[in-house]
C-alpha cells in the first residue's frame, strides 16, 4: 500500500478501531443487568457467554489463517456484518436460548476480528517504511480503544438514566444505540480501508480456503519453536479467565452495593467513562514504562498489580470503593494490553502475523468462557466477592510467563533491523531470535 504513508495508515487504523469499539463501550456497562432483568441467573449467564468461547475456539485459528490467505478487508467486513446481526437481535432476545445464540454469533465475530485490523496495520506500515516504529501505533491503538468505550459508556449511562422509551426499558436502550454505531463502523471500514490482494474473484477465494490451513500449521510451527511465544500465548489463558471479574462479575458486585440494579446501570454508565480513559490514559503510557521497566518485566508487574486491584473491587466497602478500584483496574489493563501485543509482534513476521494473534485470542476466549461458567457457579453460592477473589489470584499467577521474554530481550544495537528479520521469516519460517 505504498500510495499511503505511515502517517495516514495510523490515522485510518485508529479511526477504525476507535469504530469497532464504541459499540462496545455501550454494551460494557448493562448487557449482564440486561440479561438479569431477562431473568437469567449468573450461572446461566456464565453458560450462555460460553458460547461465545466454544464458537471462539472453533474458528479463531481457520479465520486467522484465512485473513492472511485472502486478505483482511473482506473478513473484517464479514465480522461487522456478524455483529450487527448479533447487536440486532440481542434488543429482542428475551429467553435463555436467543441470549446464547447472541453470545454464539458474537464469537462469529470476534473469532473473525481478532487480528486483521492489527495486521493490516503493521504490514502495512512496514511496507511504507520497514524501519516505522508500529508500537507507536498499538500504543495510540490502545488509547483510541479507552476513549472509544469511555464514550460509549457515558453515552449508555445517560440513556439508561433517562428511562424506558416505549417497549424498550431503560437497560435496553443502549443496545437500540449500539446497533446504529455498529452500522456506522461497517460503511467506514469499507471506505477508509484499503488493501491490495494478489487476485479477487471465485477463484482467489477457493486459492483462500486451500492456504488457510497451512498458514494455521505455520502458525502453531512458530509456537512450537519458540518458548517466549508459546509463554506469551499462554498468559493469555489466566488474562481470558480473570477478566471474567471485572467484565462480567464488577456491574453485579455494584448492584449488590447499591441494592439497585437500575441504579448499579447508571452508575457503570460514568464509571465506565472515566474507566476507560483511565485505560486510555495506561496505554499513553506504554513509551515510558518500555523505557523504565522493559516491556516484559513491566508487563509482569502489571499483571500483579491487576489482581490487587481486583481484591480491591471484591473487599472495600461502599460504592466508592469498588469504583475507585474498577478504574484502576482498567488503567493498569491499559498500560498491559499494549505492551503484551508489542512482544508478540515482535516474535514473529511475514504472512503469518494474523494467525499468530488468532492463536494468542483463541486462549483467551474460551479460558474467559471457563471463567464465567466457574466463577458464576462460585458467585451463585459463595458470593460475588468470594468469586472475584478466585479471578484476582488467577490474574497475577501469569507474571511469571513474561520471564522467557525478559530472558530474551537483547538491547537495541543487537537486534538485527526488522527488514532483515521479515526475509529471514519468509525464506526458513523460523522465528527471529
Amino acid at each position: 500500500m505504498s500510495e499511503l504513508s505511515v502517517r495516514q495508515i495510523r490515522r485510518r487504523y485508529l479511526v477504525l478501531h476507535g469504530l469497532r469499539w464504541l459499540p462496545t463501550g455501550l454494551l460494557i456497562p448493562v448487557i449482564i443487568l440486561l440479561m438479569q432483568e431477562r431473568g437469567l441467573t449468573l450461572t446461566q449467564i456464565g453458560l450462555a457467554a460460553a458460547a461465545q468461547g466454544v464458537v471462539v475456539l472453533a474458528l479463531e485459528l481457520p479465520t486467522g489463517g484465512f485473513a492472511d490467505a485472502l486478505g483482511r478487508k473482506p473478513v473484517l467486513v464479514a465480522a461487522n456484518v456478524v455483529s450487527l446481526v448479533s447487536v440486532g437481535l440481542l434488543v429482542v432476545a428475551d429467553s435463555f436460548a436467543l441470549l446464547a445464540v447472541v453470545w454464539a454469533l458474537q464469537g462469529v465475530f470476534r473469532a473473525l476480528d481478532s487480528g486483521p485490523l492489527e495486521s493490516w496495520y503493521v504490514d502495512s506500515t512496514i511496507a511504507a517504511d520497514p524501519d516505522a516504529a508500529y508500537e507507536k501505533g498499538l500504543g495510540q491503538g490502545g488509547t483510541v480503544l479507552g476513549l472509544s468505550i469511555a464514550a460509549g459508556a457515558l453515552l449508555s449511562g445517560g440513556l439508561v438514566a433517562a428511562g424506558p422509551v416505549g417497549p424498550v426499558s431503560a437497560l435496553g436502550t443502549p443496545i437500540v444505540a449500539a446497533v446504529g454505531l455498529q452500522a456506522v463502523a461497517l460503511v467506514a471500514l469499507l471506505v477508509l480501508l484499503v488493501e491490495r490482494r494478489p487476485a479477487t474473484g471465485p477463484g482467489a477465494l477457493r486459492a483462500s480456503f486451500r492456504a488457510a490451513p497451512r498458514m494455521v500449521g505455520e502458525a502453531l510451527g512458530l509456537l512450537r519453536r519458540s518458548r517466549v511465544l508459546l509463554a506469551l500465548v499462554a498468559v493469555e489463558v489466566f488474562w481470558g479467565f480473570g477478566m471474567v471479574t471485572f467484565e462480567n462479575l464488577l456491574p453485579v458486585r455494584l448492584a449488590e452495593v447499591v441494592g439497585d440494579a437500575d441504579r448499579a446501570g447508571a452508575l457503570l454508565g460514568p464509571a465506565s467513562t472515566v474507566a476507560w480513559l483511565a485505560s486510555a490514559g495506561g496505554a499513553a503510557l506504554t513509551p515510558l514504562l518500555i523505557r523504565w521497566l522493559g516491556a516484559a518485566p513491566g508487563a509482569a508487574l502489571l499483571r500483579i498489580v491487576q489482581g490487587a486491584t481486583v481484591v480491591g473491587m471484591a473487599l472495600l466497602a461502599g460504592p466508592v470503593g469498588v469504583l475507585i478500584a474498577f478504574v484502576a483496574c482498567y488503567a493498569v489493563h491499559g498500560a498491559a494490553n499494549p505492551l503484551h501485543m508489542g512482544l508478540l509482534h515482535r516474535q514473529v513476521d511475514g504472512p503469518y502475523r494474523t494467525s499468530v494473534i488468532s492463536v494468542n485470542s483463541m486462549m483467551a476466549m474460551p479460558a474467559a468462557a471457563l471463567g464465567g461458567v466457574l466463577l458464576g457457579v462460585i458467585g451463585d453460592r459463595a458470593g460475588v466477592s468470594a468469586a472475584m477473589l478466585v479471578g484476582a489470584v488467577v490474574l497475577a499467577v501469569a507474571a511469571p510467563l513474561y520471564l522467557p521474554a525478559w530472558r530474551a530481550g537483547r538491547p537495541a544495537g543487537g537486534r538485527p533491523k526488522r527488514t532483515e528479520v521479515r526475509k529471514r521469516t519468509e525464506v526458513s519460517g523460523k522465528v527471529p531470535g
